[in-house]
């Protein structure tokens, strides 16, 4: 059976990379770097997994690849959010945040407030 943490990762793969990309453009290496340091080195995964991810976003309509030449060096495919991967960013994190918060009501054992009516 596979860990939570592991489900978990899989399933915010997308939000965490789009709020890293709403930084600024980045190319691939530099998206893993970054997600390892931001999550203290919890969020390690592997090429393999954020290409295909990395595709669906491009496929949606969501992120836009373009080739950026630097000074010194071999030129690099960084990937730009776009207007309508803003949008997802600000969808999926109000999402999270709801569902953030129903798991930590639920783990503290105390009943919700009732919302006044």
């Amino acid at each position: 059976m596979e860990s939570l943490e592991r489900e978990l990762r899989r399933g915010t793969l997308e939000l965490l990379l789009l709020r890293i990309l709403a930084d600024e453009p980045t190319y691939g290496y530099e998206l893993l770097s970054r997600l390892g340091k931001r999550s203290s080195g919890r969020f390690h995964i592997k090429e393999g997994t954020l290409y295909p991810v990395l595709y669906r976003l491009e496929d949606a309509g969501l992120v836009v690849p373009e080739w950026n030449q630097p000074a010194r060096g071999a030129a690099r495919k960084v990937y730009r959010l776009t207007a309508a991967g803003e949008e997802r960013l600000v969808e999926l994190t109000t999402e999270w945040r709801g569902f953030s918060a129903a798991i930590d009501t639920i783990l503290s054992g105390q009943e919700p407030e009732e919302e006044e009516r």
